[in-house]
């Protein structure tokens, strides 16, 4: 099973979760992210084009399933304006196998934050706002899955 969702609307962690482990298999892993408080941080912005991004994130889960042996994969990732706090992505795999869930999950999280096609815009408290680019942190650690 592969499931990949784009929108708004938040998220069930614990239903989601749920889902995948039902899928079999004795291993689950899964990744949450959220808007991080910095300090100065009013909201996050994230557009994109929907069937551009639901491709790319098709091809992440489908090259997670073909690297180990998964039961299921669910990638749900929000769009829109985001307040400090919010859910803004989840990544579940399902695996036999601890190893198998667990990497495949980083790998997920990984390529989504290199390859997929989100446009993330800062506002801050003072009312200004930037646009985020990549960082050489997130590229680095999605080149350890090159092989």
């Amino acid at each position: 099973m592969i499931k990949v969702e784009v929108g708004p609307a938040d998220f069930d962690i614990g239903s989601e979760t749920l889902d995948v482990s039902r899928q079999g298999g004795g291993a689950i892993a899964s990744f949450v992210g959220q808007v991080r408080d910095d300090g100065n941080l009013k909201t996050l912005e994230l557009e994109h084009y929907p069937a551009m991004t639901q491709k790319a994130l098709q091809e992440i889960a489908e090259t997670a399933r073909s690297g180990w042996p998964l039961h299921a994969v669910t990638i749900i990732h929000r769009v829109g304006k985001l307040s400090v706090g919010e859910n803004i992505v989840l990544v579940v795999t399902g695996s036999d196998h601890r190893e198998a869930a667990i990497e495949s999950c980083s790998f997920i999280m990984d390529r989504l934050k290199t390859v997929a096609p989100f446009w993330k815009k800062e506002t801050r408290a003072d009312g200004a706002t930037k646009w985020i680019e990549a960082r050489d942190s997130d590229r680095a650690a999605a080149e350890k899955w090159k092989k």
